[in-house]
């Protein structure tokens, strides 16, 4: 018989727990967070100013609307008066 017929003396594999908790966390697991978070808030802030820049025309202008007469809007004929 080989060394692999007995179970006994075969490896057992034991896998690392995993922590879900950000509190418990070590050094490496907090900077590569603070990392991936880095990065993606520069991602955001990039793509919004290439966004903004693309247009040729940089004025900006405001559109007035003027008030017109007053409308009431009733679901009903009677008027309430409170």
């Amino acid at each position: 018989m080989g060394e692999t017929d007995k179970p006994e003396m075969q490896e057992v594999r034991q896998e690392a727990s995993m922590n879900h908790s950000i509190y418990s966390a070590d050094r490496m697991t907090h900077l590569k967070i603070v990392v991936v978070a880095l990065v993606a808030g520069i991602a955001v802030a990039g793509f919004g100013i290439s966004a903004r820049s693309n247009s040729d025309d940089y004025t900006q202008t405001a559109r007035v609307i003027k008030a017109g007469k007053p409308v009431v809007v009733t679901s009903s004929g009677a008027s309430t008066v409170r």
